[in-house]
């Protein structure tokens, strides 16, 4: 997570917080549990219906985890690209286009979008950052203090690289 050529700390990282990461995932868990009650407890309702229900509150409570697992985590921004908390480059400073903050962006929920000059492989970590083809959101449950710090700071080393 630091740079290939010192023990650089990072410029930035976006740390979810644990009272979103704890209500986004509890706030899953629930509707996935309302979500198999309702199938369970309702007599008019068909047996496909029950099953579709079941299904659906059973995946609903798998992301959940999955976001809770994903969260456990941090991203890291250095002079070398954006990482995960385990190292794991999510992309090259050299492979990002811009940095895209407005209103209008595809964005996630207190984060920023980037793009990236080529397509990479698509990828999730629900609540913290995904990736389809040459765009990446990041942030989520995340704070919206450092999710914009990043940002700022993901664009100054894009405006330093144009420069020189």
């Amino acid at each position: 997570m630091t740079s290939e050529n010192d023990n650089t700390p990072p410029i930035a990282t976006l740390t979810p917080s644990p009272f979103r990461r704890h209500f986004a995932s509890g706030v899953q868990l629930v509707l996935g549990l309302f979500l198999i009650y309702s199938a369970l407890t309702n007599d008019g309702t068909t047996l496909g219906l029950k099953l579709l229900l079941i299904a659906f509150g059973l995946l609903v409570m798998f992301n959940a985890s999955r976001m809770y697992r994903a969260t456990g985590t941090f991203l890291a921004l250095t002079p070398d690209g954006l990482f995960d908390g385990n190292g794991k480059v999510l992309a090259a400073i050299d492979d990002i286009k811009k940095v895209d903050r407005g209103i209008l962006a595809f964005k996630p929920s207190q984060g920023f979008l980037i793009v990236l000059n080529s397509r990479a492989k698509g990828g999730w970590a629900p609540g913290l950052w995904w990736r389809l083809g040459k765009q990446m959101g990041i942030g989520g449950v995340t704070s919206p203090a450092e999710g914009k710090y990043m940002a700022e700071q993901l664009q100054a080393l894009l405006l330093e690289r144009q420069n020189g």
